[in-house]
């Protein structure tokens, strides 16, 4: 029974593994929805849906980790079975705007959902506080705007609002803080201040505004008031009244309070710690103007202005004079005048950079003048205290110019060809300015007016410009021009192309003499040549000063260390050097004296063969010696100069040493066609000196034994070294 239980079991687990099926899923996609739109007004509710689409193989549960983000920062996380997840913002601020996206996590797979934007308009309004509600003119009050729930970064506008006047702004931006602070300095005049602010924040599609503010009411209080600024008798007065000028102002405290009375920008009077200041003047044309009284305590200033106008009393007085251009020692007369013929107390003066110089109290003035008149004069007329003055009158006295003196500024009169010619006129004496024409022959070529002289540059010089410059000097004087002498200029041509040559050229006996010739194509004279050996130390050999275009140098007994390359050089006033090519001179041994060296060296060279074909000979008589026959029979006894000594053995081996004597003036030859005559040759004894062993080897006997040795000698022998050293040997006989 328990057996039948088990197989039933077995069987059931068996099917029930057949059955069961694998869970598949894939995520189609993760969308995202906001309610009730991607705009939303501020303070609205907002719900953002993220929704995931998911493909199943059957119905089975499945766990969603659904996050939220905004801008990239998490903002809400959901867990659920469902396929939808809601981020509920129940009142919507402008800080929620931003780019949403959804992550959705479902076993091992993650899905992330495209980024939504939602706009949430509008923005908080703001709130603004004074740190004053009542201030005084030079004060500061402090502002604070503040954007509640609104997220930096921020832009925040104050602005100043005035009774009948555009307001006034002032922008803050702020980073990392939603309020900011303004400090306003109040002016003189402000008396009632409202101040308001607004933000900005920067949305995808630009810039959005808040609404303005609530306004603060700043109450501004006077420490005084503006001044008042009168005239007595009027502000319309005639030359010679006294005008007086009256500022006054009303302070709540007078200390620190200053009062400063000013025309245009010059001051005339100031007072401190007082209210009314007075300034009194004779009024002149001068004083036509506007006023202006100034009130100032601490970094308050009010200000009040006054015009006046003062009539002319009398005109300016008109100085004439006679001439104001004339000579030297003529007459001169002013004359002060007034339109309308006013009497008047008149003086005429000059002007002077140390003051006025007063010349005569009176309206005509006659003087004769000189050089040192020269200058500006006026005159002055004075009615009722008024004192007025004339216009300047420019009064100039001439002193004849001097005869000109026309010079070169090098101070040579000369030029070189191709330079520049530079020219100075001058003339001694003579008031200023004076006018120089310069000439060149009959033409004009410059005119310069200056003090007392003038300078001409002539660039273009020829060969035939020698002469014919001068020059004019004139000035205002009646006596008219004056001519300098005519200059004469010479023109230097400077040294071309320097050449240099020899007679002889090339190669120079030892002993000779040497002709040197320099020599240009063109230059003035006279031309300086110098004629140089190229060393180390560039040798000058010779130099002269010639009034020709050329100079020969002689050069004595020409040496072998003469030899070499030579060049010159010539130069003239034009002060240029001109170089030569060079030239290369070879020194070499003279006729005779290569007949000398050539017999010398062929008698060297005799002796040489000479002496060769002598060795030679004695070489191969050398050669010959051993196989000459010694014969027995020519030991006779007649030869009673001989000697032998012998050892006590009879042995028949010997050793010793034998020398030829050979006399080459006993040396005969015949003739080349014919074989040596061995009948005829000559007969020559040897003297040969035997030593003979013992035939057991014994020590060697010392005696010697003189064998004289007949030789015959052919002609071939006849040259054979002298002596001839024969060793003996015991076949020998």
């Amino acid at each position: 029974m328990y057996l039948a239980l088990l197989v039933i079991f077995l069987q059931c687990s068996e099917l029930y593994a057949q059955g069961k099926v694998y869970q598949v899923f894939t995520f189609n996609g993760v969308k995202i929805k906001v309610e009730p739109s991607d705009k939303v007004k501020n303070g609205a509710p907002m719900s953002i849906i993220c929704h995931a689409d998911i493909s199943k193989n059957t119905d089975f549960q499945l766990k969603h980790n659904f996050t939220f983000f905004k801008d990239g920062k998490l903002v809400f996380m959901s867990i659920s079975d469902k396929e939808d997840a809601r981020y509920e913002i129940p009142v919507a601020k402008s800080a929620d705007t931003g780019d949403y996206e959804c992550r959705v996590k479902a076993g091992d797979k993650v899905v992330i959902s495209k980024p939504t934007y939602v706009w949430v308009a509008g923005m908080t309004k703001p709130v603004l506080t004074a740190d004053k509600k009542e201030v005084s003119e030079g004060e500061i009050v402090k502002l604070r705007c503040e954007l509640p729930e609104e997220v930096p970064p921020l832009e925040f506008y104050f602005r100043k609002i005035k009774t009948n006047s555009e307001p006034i702004a002032k922008r803050v931006a702020e980073q990392n803080q939603n309020f900011s602070e303004m400090e306003y300095y109040v002016e003189a005049g402000d008396n009632i201040l409202q101040f308001d602010c607004f933000g900005k924040r920067q949305v995808k599609s630009g810039w959005e505004s808040s609404q303005h503010s609530n306004k603060t009411l700043v109450t501004v209080k006077e420490p005084f008031r503006k001044p008042t600024l009168i005239t007595k008798p009027s502000n319309n007065l005639t030359e010679g009244d006294i005008i007086e000028f009256q500022c006054s102002t009303v302070a709540t405290e007078m200390r620190g309070v200053e009062i400063i009375f000013q025309k245009n920008r010059t001051i005339l009077n100031s007072i401190r710690d007082k209210g009314t200041l007075k300034y009194s003047t004779l009024a002149t044309q001068e004083d036509s103007g506007e006023y202006l009284c100034k009130v100032e305590q601490g970094a308050v200033s009010k200000t009040t202005k006054l015009n006046v106008f003062v009539s002319e009393l009398f005109p300016k007085p008109t100085l004439s004079a006679s001439m104001t251009q004339l000579d030297e020692n003529k007459d001169l007369i002013l004359n002060c005048s007034i339109n309308g013929s006013r009497t008047a107390n008149f003086s005429i003066l000059r002007k002077s950079s140390s003051g006025d110089i007063l010349l005569k109290r009176s309206r005509i003035l006659a003087i004769k003048v000189n050089v040192n008149d020269t200058g500006s004069y006026t005159c002055k007329a004075e009615v009722k205290g008024i004192v007025k003055e004339s216009k300047p009158v420019r009064i100039s006295v001439y002193a004849p110019v001097s005869k000109p003196t026309l010079s070169v500024v090098s101070g040579s009169p000369e030029v070189v060809l191709g330079k520049p010619l530079q020219l100075i006129c001058h003339s001694v004496m003579g008031t200023p300015p004076i006018t120089f024409t310069f000439y060149k022959g009959d033409e004009i070529k410059k005119n310069v007016t200056n003090d007392t002289y003038a300078t001409f540059l002539d660039e273009d010089i020829g060969l035939n410009d020698n002469g014919g410059y001068k020059c004019d000097a004139r000035n205002n004087h009646s006596s008219g021009v004056k001519t300098s002498n005519i200059l004469n200029v010479t023109v230097i041509v400077p040294i071309r192309s320097a050449s240099l040559g020899s007679v002889p050229y090339g190669e120079v006996e030892v002993g000779s003499d040497t002709a040197f010739l320099c020599s240009v194509k063109e230059g003035s004279w006279p031309i300086h040549f110098k004629i140089f050996k190229k060393t180390d130390q560039e040798e000058l050999l010779y130099e002269a000063r010639e009034y020709s275009d050329r100079t020969i140098w002689h050069k004595k007994t020409m040496k072998r260390r003469d030899t070499g390359t030579y060049y010159c050089m010539a130069s003239n006033r034009a002060s240029v050097d001109v170089r030569s090519r060079p030239i290369t001179i070879s020194v070499i041994l003279a006729a005779w004296q290569k007949g000398v060296i050539a017999a010398f060296v062929l008698t060297a060279l005799a002796g040489a063969g000479a002496v060769v074909l002598w060795w030679f000979l004695r070489k191969k008589k050398k050669a010959k010696g051993p196989s000459m026959e010694m014969s027995g029979s020519a030991l006779t006894p007649s030869l009673a100069s001989e000697k032998l000594t012998r050892p006590p053995s009879d042995g028949n081996y010997y050793s010793g040493s034998g020398y030829i004597e050979d006399n080459e003036n006993h040396m005969k030859s015949t003739d080349e066609s014919k074989g040596p005559d061995l009948e005829s040759a000559e007969v020559d004894y040897t003297e040969v000196e035997v030593s003979t062993l013992d035939p057991h080897r014994a020590p060697e006997q010392k005696g010697t034994e003189t064998v004289y040795s007949e030789i015959r000698k052919t002609k071939y022998d006849s040259m054979e070294n002298r002596h001839s050293r024969i060793y003996g040997h015991p076949d020998a006989t």
